[in-house]
């Protein structure tokens, strides 16, 4: 249960660090665009690997083994922890991450960056987080 809790105070973290430069409108008033984008980026990157981590050991002490993002967010639908309706954006989630990794093109790092600024990301990590919160492990 320790581990879980730890790994659940991560993704709160990495949470409201996400919301934080996606929400404030002061970032673009005060750094470059290029900045902006990096710490945006991996913010959205600590935020996704700190959530799936999470799940994996939310279903660990359900007894459930998973050791992919994709895999784990499937359970936590099976388990009805969040609705089929985020199965699509999770899917678009896992995407965006793993083509952010590779990327060295500022023209393909300004698309992604427009993309993970989508409300619904942030919404869906909300809701994430927001249903582990409810649910016993």
């Amino acid at each position: 249960m320790e581990k879980y809790s730890r790994a659940y105070e991560r993704f709160k973290k990495a949470y409201r660090k996400f919301k934080e430069v996606i929400d404030n409108p002061l970032f673009s008033e005060l750094f470059k665009e290029e900045f902006i984008i990096e710490i945006t980026s991996k913010r959205f990157e600590y935020t996704y690997e700190s959530m799936w981590k999470t799940i994996r050991e939310f279903l660990r002490l359900r007894g459930i083994e998973r050791n992919s993002p994709k895999s784990c967010f499937r359970e936590l639908i099976k388990e009805g922890v969040i609705s089929i309706e985020y199965e699509r954006i999770l899917s678009d989630i896992i995407l965006l991450r793993n083509t952010l990794v590779h990327v060295y093109d500022e023209k393909q790092a300004k698309e992604i960056y427009q993309k993970i600024r989508a409300k619904e990301i942030l919404k869906t990590f909300e809701n994430i987080l927001n249903s582990l919160e409810k649910e016993k492990p």
